[in-house]
């Protein structure tokens, strides 16, 4: 009877164990750029709903697309900028989103919804935005910062860190010259490969996240960055500040999207809504430093957020700004370009 006794008392322990296993939970993969989410989120997501992030990192939109075009793809959430999206749903990667399943859509402020990129938001929802310029700092830069032209001064030469981005380094380039940033004219792209050339030995690095460390320190002098985070970099060092050239730049946007491989839109679609939450996009905004089109949460932020022109630029610098487009078939020539200056 003892032997029966301890054999049923092991069996019934073994039962809330059985019960109150995760064999049903669900993990959804995300992809996204470095530092771009608050992490205490992803636990706060799982905590309300019970699902997992499997989270990881990518440095270009260009390694995005590699991924996701990918026959072994197995990501469920997505943050691309606006030319990818539109590179993205051409070539029927995207998943329709429901839109009954993100209640907070209605806190976008309407500016950020129904872009050239996606014009009626089918595949995608506004998750930041912002400006590409010129972060420098202030003791050691005399001259005005309002072109581009000051990346190729001599005066500057071993001080200088360029993004490591083809279409943000040639972009610039472009409107440095008085291009259009989505030029289809092959001497254009030509002229701004041999001005990224010529710059080359004044260039001390070509650097993505690493731009803000180094400027923080005080390691460079001029870099060239995302509004984002110049505001972060600025918040750590006060002699840094930002400015749009006078050329004009590119105004982005990165949004959220649906692989149209996902094996779970339905957990994909929540993940989104948690994002546009007012308080949660505050949050989030607050510790990624850029720009929220989130209007339900700028009126939750710090009125100081709303009043600073990096973070908030006004109308007017957007004014000289463009969005990226889809290049097509014409990439490979920036593409090329690109290959030609890493390698000069």
């Amino acid at each position: 009877m003892k032997k029966l006794f301890v054999l049923l008392l092991a069996a019934l322990m073994t039962l809330p164990a059985l019960g109150c296993g995760n064999k049903n939970t669900v993990t959804i993969n995300v992809l996204n750029w470095g530092d771009y989410i608050a992490p205490e989120l992803l636990d706060q997501f799982r905590e309300e709903t019970g699902i997992e992030v499997k989270y990881t990192t990518m440095t270009s939109n260009e390694e995005m697309l590699v991924k996701l075009a990918s026959a072994d793809n197995i990501y469920d959430v997505c943050f691309p900028s606006d030319y990818l999206i539109e590179k993205l749903a051409s070539d029927d990667l995207l998943y329709s989103i429901n839109k009954s399943n993100i209640p907070n859509l209605s806190n976008i402020d309407s500016r950020f919804l129904n872009l050239s990129f996606d014009p009626d938001n089918t595949y995608s929802v506004p998750y930041m935005w912002g400006t590409v310029g010129i972060i420098y700092n202030k003791t050691m830069v005399s001259d005005p910062v309002d072109s581009w032209n000051i990346l190729w001064d001599e005066k500057y030469a071993g001080q200088i860190l360029m993004y490591d981005s083809m279409r943000d380094t040639i972009g610039i380039t472009l409107k440095k010259l008085g291009y259009d940033i989505n030029t289809r004219n092959e001497a254009d792209i030509l002229a701004a490969q041999e001005a990224l050339i010529e710059q080359k030995p004044l260039v001390r690095a070509y650097l993505t996240d690493d731009i803000k460390m180094e400027l923080i320190n005080g390691s460079a002098a001029l870099g060239v960055v995302y509004s984002g985070d110049a505001v972060y970099c600025i918040s750590e060092n006060p002699d840094l500040a930002f400015s749009v050239p006078k050329e004009g730049s590119n105004v982005w946007f990165d949004n959220i999207i649906i692989p149209k491989t996902s094996k779970h839109t339905a957990e994909a679609e929540q993940f989104i809504n948690f994002l546009c939450d007012a308080k949660v996009a505050a949050q989030n905004s607050e510790y990624i430093g850029f720009s929220t089109p989130n209007a339900a949460t700028l009126k939750l932020m710090d009125p100081s957020y709303a009043a600073d022109p990096t973070y908030n630029p006004p109308q007017d610098v957007l004014d000289r700004c463009q969005i990226f487009q889809d290049l097509g078939d014409f990439v490979k020539a920036f593409s090329d370009a690109w290959t030609k200056v890493k390698a000069a």
